[in-house]
């Protein structure tokens, strides 16, 4: 059931909402999870209710969860933060007051609270008082929120119950010899839970982790496990590259002949039966490689919450480094298959959690079918929606995916698509768009995104990206070209440097260059309909500020057809 009206809402906007269950009151957090991480403890022991809320959300967005949610109190991180918060503050009916967790409040306004005065008001309940909220709790009662990330539409609040959580943080996290196991959820699961259930130190990256920090933390911190969403991984591959064309000429080529060993070796033999060159490589290179990225010490290597891309998997091995993937959803309270030392097989998702059970349903004739999900792991259903829960779970209480994959004889999962994304032609033909997108981008490394066009059209066509650099202060794609689109540039014996000297078919070698990759991919076409006829280069790369991108960096297929409706159209004029 959803919380009681009386209940008390923390929201954390940085990762995570909590409700407290206090008979008069309800509390937002809006804290970096690295500070909030001792707190969220107490809530939940007084039967708080959390729910993630982003960081980069808009005003406007975190006004829908607080809203949704019911929230009565907000704890701000500072005062950023307070003023998204106020923008919208007269719009929540059910909110009391507002907590500012870190920095001095610049102005005392009625019902804003420093974090010390907050803190001050708990002597005023006595221990015996809390000890009768703890043992009031049941295991089927909601204990987290979870919105979704809403690349479809709304975010949906994804009511865990108590017993979600910890089945969860036991049962996933001994799934393949993994004891950090990661998921959509990862500020829950991965940060807290599991942390309590095994007894582990857990180091938070700083926020401007993905502004050049992370490399630091993980040089001081030297973890024995990391994870991460793709674009953590892809921005460590940037970094690398850098890195290695900083190299003088010898140094650089045996960089490139150790990590070519590895990525061969890694492909062709188990992770038990290197050869005496891989050895040497290894020992040689590929070992000061990884101490100088932090992970001397480092034994698991976790991606999740989005679909990595093979290149950057293969670029990995060429370190030496097996990326385990999970695969799962905030409505199955994260991961429900997991890879690990001994599950792992290239691109799959690994194997079920043990506990956890799955059904492939409407298999084509290639072993493609949507993945459904049961379990002890499985959500309670969406808060306030209730015909969305019905279509969430069928009458056997089998949670749809929405997601298409195939299984191995092995049992080892691959995905293959999402249902929602799948594009039908004019002519009838299915097609999921990732494949040939993931193709495009490992054809052509100066490519960023590529989203394919299709749904209800004549002939397929796509959307291209350039990579480019990043603004380190607002994380607006900028048009200087990033490193390795200058070198790809280079070679072809362009001189660009800037996406603009590019786009509106400028640079003429790189729009061949393009084009000659595109050919190579309809090459390997399984019929005509999955031909990418046209395609054009926009002039500024996806990103979340831009609002191509979900906050876990998923393409927003249906807000890049709006926001490039007239490129599109212009495909298709006869």
């Amino acid at each position: 059931v959803p919380p009681s009206p009386g209940s008390v809402r923390l929201l954390l906007p940085s990762g995570s909402t909590l409700v407290l269950s206090r008979s008069s009151f309800t509390v937002v957090f809006q804290v970096p999870a690295s500070d909030h991480c001792p707190h969220i403890y107490i809530f939940v022991c007084a039967r708080g209710i959390m729910a993630g809320i982003y960081t980069t959300n808009s005003p406007d967005a975190c006004l829908y969860v607080a809203n949704d949610s019911r929230a009565n109190i907000i704890v701000v991180e500072n005062q950023k933060q307070l003023d998204t918060i106020l923008e919208v503050k007269d719009k929540l009916p059910h909110l009391k007051a507002i907590v500012q967790y870190s920095g001095s409040l610049k102005e005392k306004l009625p019902n804003l609270y420093s974090w010390e005065e907050f803190m001050g008001l708990g002597p005023e309940v006595s221990d015996q008082e809390l000890d009768e909220v703890i043992c009031s709790q049941k295991a089927n009662q909601c204990c987290v929120l979870i919105y979704t990330s809403g690349t479809t539409g709304s975010p949906k609040g994804v009511m865990l119950s108590h017993d979600n959580i910890t089945w969860t943080a036991h049962h996933a996290s001994r799934a393949g010899d993994i004891y950090l196991p990661l998921s959509h959820i990862a500020a829950q699961i991965y940060d807290l839970w599991t942390g309590i259930q095994w007894g582990e130190q857990v180091s938070f990256a700083q926020p401007d982790a993905l502004k050049g920090s992370l490399i630091d933390t993980l040089r001081e911190v030297t973890p024995t496990a990391h994870m991460g969403v793709p674009r953590v991984w892809e921005k460590i591959v940037e970094k690398i590259k850098e890195g290695i064309s900083r190299c003088g000429y010898m140094k650089r080529k045996l960089v490139t002949w150790a990590m070519s060993v590895s990525l061969e070796a890694n492909q062709r033999l188990p992770k038990d039966e290197k050869s005496f060159l891989f050895t040497l490589a290894d020992s040689l290179v590929l070992q000061k490689l990884r101490a100088e990225l932090g992970f001397s010490n480092c034994m698991k290597f976790f991606s999740g919450a989005a679909p990595i891309g093979s290149e950057t998997l293969q670029f990995f091995l060429g370190l030496n480094i097996r990326l385990y993937e999970a695969y799962g959803m905030s409505e199955s309270s994260g991961p429900h298959f997991m890879s690990g030392p001994k599950v792992y097989r290239f691109s799959s998702c690994g194997k079920v959690v043990p506990g956890c059970q799955y059904k492939l349903v409407n298999v084509d004739g290639d072993g493609n079918g949507e993945v459904c999900f049961c379990g002890r792991n499985i959500f309670m259903g969406f808060l306030n929606l209730k015909d969305k829960t019905k279509e969430a779970l069928d009458e056997d209480g089998w949670l749809q995916s929405g997601d298409l994959g195939k299984v191995d004889e092995d049992g080892f999962l691959y995905i293959t698509g999402r249902i929602k994304e799948l594009i039908i032609t004019a002519g009838g033909e299915n097609i999921p768009p990732l494949p040939i997108e993931d193709a495009v981008k490992q054809e052509l490394p100066i490519i960023s995104n590529a989203m394919l066009i299709g749904d209800k059209r004549k002939f397929l066509s796509m959307l291209l990206t350039l990579k480019c650099t990043i603004n380190p202060e607002t994380t607006e794609p900028t048009d200087i070209l990033s490193l390795e689109a200058v070198e790809f540039c280079q070679r072809l014996g362009s001189q660009s440097t800037k996406v603009s000297d590019i786009i509106g078919g400028k640079d003429k070698l790189v729009y061949q260059s393009i084009e000659e990759g595109i050919a190579r991919v309809n090459s390997k076409a399984t019929s005509n309909a999955q031909r990418i006829q046209k395609c054009t280069i926009l002039g500024k790369d996806f990103s979340i500020v831009g609002g191509e991108l979900g906050p876990t960096m998923k393409l927003r297929r249906p807000v890049v057809l709006q926001m490039h409706h007239s490129e599109i159209e212009s495909f298709y004029r006869e």
